[in-house]
């Protein structure tokens, strides 16, 4: 289990360029609030599949192509925003920051976090065991917030380094292309 929950928390996706680019622009601080969101989010996520909504998305599986097109029109958005950002670093953090909620809505309209509560529901729950359950989603929150929340420090890291406007813009765009690489990758698989 643990494993599982961090291969899927820690490789590269939307949430990870989120709290990327969040801790670059805002601080470590402020880029916690969608550290914490992204890993609530996806923990509900992972009990109400859990609790049975696996079975209604083997049923109906237009659910999922919902799902792969509602996550691919987020990302989508969020990669322009990222494009035409102004590059200015913030100092007022605390206001224009990523929230909590945004954390968590990128998780929800992330295809690869359905398939992975899917999967690991599928996988470690089978048989329906509520207390492997919890089990799995505490595990599941230590890891992912651990793992997203290195993405923050990374993003830490190379605040001190893009030290101007253009340097940011520059990074931004990077981040935009990447997430919008997400969202082709998601629209072909």
């Amino acid at each position: 289990m643990a494993t599982f929950a961090l291969v899927s928390s820690i490789t590269p996706g939307p949430v990870t360029i989120l709290v990327l680019g969040s801790s670059v622009k805002y601080g470590f601080q402020p880029a916690l609030r969608p550290v914490f969101g992204a890993t609530a989010g996806f923990c509900l996520l992972l009990l109400i599949v859990g609790f049975g909504l696996h079975q209604l998305i083997i049923q109906v599986p237009e659910i999922t192509l919902f799902i792969k097109w509602a996550g691919v029109a987020f990302l989508g958005w969020l990669s322009w925003k990222l494009a035409t950002d102004n590059g200015k670093i913030n100092t007022e953090r605390a206001r224009k920051s990523p929230s909590v909620l945004a954390g968590a809505a990128v998780q929800w309209l992330n295809p690869k976090a359905w398939m992975a509560s899917v999967a690991g529901t599928g996988v470690f729950i089978a048989d329906g065991d509520r207390v492997l359950l919890w089990q799995f989603v505490i595990l599941y929150f230590v890891v992912c917030f651990s793992s997203v929340a290195l993405w923050a420090v990374a993003g830490s890291f190379l605040r001190h380094y893009l030290h101007n406007d253009a340097l940011v813009r520059i990074f931004n765009r990077c981040m935009a292309a990447l997430l919008l690489a997400c969202a082709i990758y998601l629209l072909l698989h």
